[in-house]
């Protein structure tokens, strides 16, 4: 009898701390500990660049909350938490990250997260196509770093950019996860908010982590210049989305197109869908897996592609301004290292640009630091004579030296920190201090420069932002050489698994079932 009661004591005392914990994680008044912590960057291994420390933009505490508008001070999300940032690095696609950035990065992170320990919850805010010196899933070190530290408890959410790449690794130790619907990527803002609403609801309602975690490799590797959600059949696979995520015993469901400029096994495509419903949960994942491969034959550019001398035949016939050609290969926003001068050398070989009442073209941009000097000790109206370019890629054309007249000067700008005009003949080429993607209206006009009545309008950049696809006249995207180069074959692949469409185009069939992710709380 006396063991009767002791029994029944202990299971009364065990429902009662059940209760106020489930009380308490339902209550209005419960505020569960967040913190936030991430590194962002597209790295080519194509590319002879590397990205230092310096090249993260990387915030700290207080500071983070800059990223996100959802998270302002009177934001709903922001009052439904106590809130820890600890360090969000974002940084321009480039090279490949070193070690000694990489494990700085990390280490700091690692210090202030353990300076609040426990908590509820951590917001994962990452790219996904990081690639690190002597490291192939930095994303999936990083996060398996994070759970050595913070235990299995705490619930992970990650919110990646689609062109990431997702390992098993990653899958397993977060709990949540989605990436963007949108390339361009509009959605952007509205993604990293899913991953934090999702977040909340599953701690404040006490569901915590989802009971199931399916993962598909999908064998496809192609540029985001053919996987757009502006065309078919990107936009109809996209949409089959949100619609799954409305499923019941769905969370989230998500398809990463993968990064096609680093050369590594996890570099593919996934579907990942997350819930409490195992056969909901499997056949929402098969269903787009399938969907995807059964399109992969109709992907296609986004805009018409040439040669370079086709484009600017194209261009100087048209009568639409401006005229933008893409100069995809050195693609900064790709990961390009932006310094190759191989399309700038032609443009300023070519007799229609040799005169000053040629047609007006603008070249944005190169990085020359040395023509950076030249201008600001000359002025605006001054003459200038410098080298720009190939400081870091010269495989496809060495440095120029550009000879002109200097038309502006900016100082104080995040990217470029000084940029200046220098205009030779009828070109009107940007010239930077660093490298620096030009996406806005603005980006010109405070060069005093109007993209909108230029002639011809060449950018680094592949598929067009909205800013700029909306003020263009026509668009042609050039196939041009660089560490982003879209012809893929050329670039010569060692290391990714194979067999991989569109390298291996005679695939025909494909393990598209269900991979099931085990919980982080198991070895």
């Amino acid at each position: 009898m006396r063991f009767l009661n002791n029994f029944y004591s202990l299971l009364f005392l065990v429902l009662l701390v059940t209760g106020c914990n489930s009380k308490s994680t339902s209550s209005k008044s419960f505020k569960p500990k967040i913190a936030i912590a991430g590194l962002a960057i597209e790295s080519s291994t194509f590319s002879p660049a590397t990205s230092d420390a310096s090249a993260f933009l990387a915030r700290q505490g207080e500071a983070v909350f800059e990223y996100y508008p959802f998270l302002q001070d009177e934001s709903p999300q922001r009052k439904a938490a106590e809130w820890f940032p600890t360090l969000r690095g974002h940084a321009l696609p480039g090279g490949i990250v070193t070690r000694e950035a990489y494990d700085s990065l990390v280490g700091v992170t690692l210090t202030l997260l353990e300076e609040n320990m426990p908590y509820d919850g951590l917001f994962f805010d990452i790219h996904g196509a990081m690639s690190v010196q002597g490291i192939d899933d930095p994303e999936g070190d990083f996060i398996e770093k994070i759970r050595a530290l913070i235990g299995t408890e705490t619930l992970i959410s990650t919110s990646m950019d689609l062109h990431g790449n997702v390992s098993k690794r990653l899958a397993k130790h977060t709990d949540l996860i989605t990436c963007y619907r949108m390339a361009p990527h509009e959605d952007a803002l509205e993604s990293k908010q899913r991953a934090v609403d999702n977040m909340l609801d599953r701690i404040r309602s006490g569901k915590g982590k989802p009971q199931y975690k399916a993962w598909i490799p999908v064998p496809i590797l192609l540029p985001g210049e053919k996987t757009s959600t502006r065309i078919e059949p990107g936009k109809s696979l996209y949409a089959k989305v949100q619609p799954i995520t409305e499923k019941k015993g769905v969370i989230d469901a998500a398809i990463w197109i993968g990064y096609a400029w680093a050369d590594e096994p996890r570099n593919h495509a996934v579907v990942m869908v997350t819930g409490d419903d195992r056969s909901t949960v499997s056949e929402s994942a098969e269903s787009l897996a399938n969907h995807f491969w059964d399109v992969r034959n109709e992907f296609e550019f986004v805009a018409p592609t040439a040669t370079l001398e086709q484009s600017l035949k194209l261009a100087l016939l048209s009568s639409k301004k401006p005229f933008i050609i893409s100069d995809m290969g050195d693609n900064p926003t790709a990961g390009g290292a932006g310094d190759v001068t191989w399309t700038l050398r032609a443009l300023l070989n070519r007799p229609e640009f040799k005169s000053e009442s040629g047609p007006s073209l603008i070249y944005a941009s190169i990085p020359g630091p040395e023509m950076i000097d030249a201008a600001l000790k000359v002025g605006v109206g001054g003459k200038v004579k410098a080298n720009v370019g190939a400081q870091v890629d010269d495989r496809f054309s060495p440095p120029i030296v550009l000879d002109g007249v200097v038309e502006a000067i900016h100082k104080g700008d995040v990217y470029a920190e000084v940029e200046t005009v220098v205009r030779v003949g009828s070109i009107r080429v940007i010239v930077t201090k660093k490298r620096k993607p030009y996406h806005h209206e603005k980006d010109f006009t405070q060069l005093k420069l109007n993209p909108r009545t230029s002639d011809i309008l060449v950018v680094k950049i592949g598929y067009l932002v909205p800013e700029l696809y909306n003020l263009r006249g026509d668009w042609i995207m050039a196939l041009t050489p660089g560490g982003v180069d879209q012809d893929l074959k050329r670039l010569g692949y060692k290391r990714v698994q194979r067999p991989l469409f569109p390298l291996d185009k005679e695939m025909t069939s494909v393990d598209l079932t269900t991979r099931w992710i085990p919980s982080s709380e198991f070895k």
